[in-house]
């Protein structure tokens, strides 16, 4: 687990988005729950690697997890009138 500050949202393979030509990866489009409707789209190439370092695809309709991580130089404290601190 990172050190860094950071926020892990759910979300869900809509589609798979085919490979016009052999040259072009096939990308896999990400709906993430809680983010503004027209930016919840992400798409990424359809390639990641299993726990035995095999190469593996993403299924349409799969539900996973989209995590933002950031230095905590890149950070700033969020005033919002609460503490995390008991």
């Amino acid at each position: 687990m990172s050190d860094k500050p950071s926020t892990t949202l759910p979300a869900t393979v809509e589609k798979i988005v085919k490979s016009p030509s052999p040259s072009v990866p096939e990308k896999a489009q990400i709906a993430v729950e809680g983010a503004d409707h027209l930016y919840r789209e992400l798409r990424i190439e359809n390639t990641l690697t299993d726990e035995n370092g095999d190469k593996v695809r993403l299924k349409q309709g799969a539900e996973v997890e989209v995590t933002i991580e950031a230095d905590a130089d890149a950070t700033t404290p969020k005033s919002d009138g609460h503490s995390s601190k008991s």
